[in-house]
């Protein structure tokens, strides 16, 4: 049922309407799961979508010499995610979690991710690195300042700031290192970071459609005996 579901949202999506309605109307009429729900709400898209991000979407070599605003904790979650087999590349070419996190939690794995992402910066040759964390998840500011200790270890130029809204200040800039839909709307550009940072063989990504033809390949299985 999920190819027949991500084709009927995909029909829905590309004649206007809204995503919340319209998966609400798709996940309800085959009886979806919670997280096929969750899949489909994160990976699917309109055509329209799908070609404003690819216009916007950077090369790993178009970073250079650039300042990037970085959605710090989008940025943490996501890599945490690839790291741990649990993120999808979506249909708009970026890669997002399949987690039901709301906010990030401080780990024993937070450094080592926080240094592969200095690291990425700094063989992207950014010209300056701005974080931006939101002030009201707990431990944030232990996050700071590792992020600030590990940056300066690196020798990535940067800041690291503390916010109340790391939106609202992320669409202020040109380039932005995020997966965030609202954020990506309103910007000229953007670099998936958590991707570039945790590509093979650091991470493993699962793209959308190998996940929907497992699925179609299962039920046909399911079927014949």
């Amino acid at each position: 049922m999920l190819c027949e579901a991500y084709l009927d949202l995909r029909y829905l999506l590309n004649r206007g309407y809204r995503k919340g309605y319209a998966l609400e109307f798709v996940a309800n009429h085959y009886r979806l799961s919670r997280e096929e729900r969750h899949l489909l709400a994160r990976c699917v898209f309109s055509d329209e979508w799908i070609a404003e991000v690819q216009g916007k979407l950077l090369k790993p070599e178009e970073l250079r010499d650039r300042v990037l605003a970085i959605d710090g904790f989008n940025v943490l979650i996501t890599l945490e995610s690839i790291l741990e087999g649990k993120a999808v590349l979506c249909e708009d070419g970026l890669v997002r979690d399949l987690k039901y996190q709301g906010k990030y939690r401080l780990n024993e794995g937070t450094e080592r991710v926080i240094e592969d992402v200095a690291e990425s910066l700094a063989r992207l040759g950014v010209s300056k690195a701005i974080f931006f964390y939101g002030s009201a998840v707990p431990r944030s500011g232990v996050v700071r300042k590792l992020t600030e200790k590990i940056l300066e270890r690196e020798g990535v130029p940067g800041e690291v700031r503390l916010v109340r809204s790391p939106d609202f200040e992320l669409k202020k800039f040109e380039t932005v290192a995020t997966a965030d839909v609202g954020i990506i709307s309103r910007v000229p550009a953007v670099f998936d970071l958590a991707a570039y940072a945790g590509r093979p063989p650091r991470g493993g990504v699962k793209p959308l459609v190998e996940i929907l033809r497992k699925a179609q390949q299962s039920r046909i299985e399911k079927t014949s005996v």
